[in-house]
């Protein structure tokens, strides 16, 4: 089974949050993450055609996905839309923001809706909100209390290598598995 991870990343934090995300694919059994970052040109359409999965990831920039990542959104109209070749693939998202909110929904929102015009089987989020009660904590996973993806938060005078922190990274591995895991209930017997 194979999950590719379609990202981009303009200082290394949402590159993270993909590579914590295709961990947690990988520990489910026979299933393989490819990563694709847009900012390094002409991605392998081929093979973004014979995954099981996609998951598309961008950092939010304004309220907005990045511009990278809907050039590769629209540049897939007439590589991908038009003959419907991701029909019936599940499809997921996560993005990261300097903010606590940054109008991450936003960004999430957009790449579900791009992924039902592909015909595409959306997954959200199936984890109850960390960090909403008095008993909680910021290193609760799904801190941030996303279903529609994963949200992800790097303080902006930190480092990729820093942030996001663990939380946010472990609820991204945990997106990973659900993904696989739910690719794997899917296919036939």
């Amino acid at each position: 089974m194979l999950i590719s991870i379609v990202y981009d990343s303009g200082f290394g934090h949402t590159a993270r949050v993909a590579e914590a995300l295709a961990a947690g694919v990988r520990e489910v059994e026979t299933a393989e993450a490819k990563l694709f970052p847009v900012a390094n040109g002409p991605l392998d359409w081929k093979t973004l055609e014979q995954s099981d999965a996609i998951v598309f990831g961008s950092p939010t920039y304004n309220g907005l996905i990045s511009a990278k990542l809907k050039q590769f959104f629209e540049d897939s109209t007439k590589l991908a839309w038009t003959g419907q070749k991701w029909r019936n693939k599940i499809a997921a998202g996560f993005t990261n923001s300097g903010a606590q909110h940054g109008d991450k929904l936003n960004s999430l929102i957009s790449m579900a809706l791009f992924a039902a015009q592909h015909g595409m089987i959306w997954v959200g989020l199936d984890m109850m909100p960390g960090n909403s009660s008095s008993s909680g904590s910021t290193k609760d996973l799904n801190r941030l209390g996303s279903w529609l993806g994963v949200m992800t938060q790097s303080n902006t005078d930190e480092a990729p290598d820093v942030a996001p922190g663990n939380s946010d990274l472990e609820t991204a591995a945990y997106m990973g598995r659900r993904v696989a895991q739910t690719v794997r209930r899917l296919q036939p017997a």
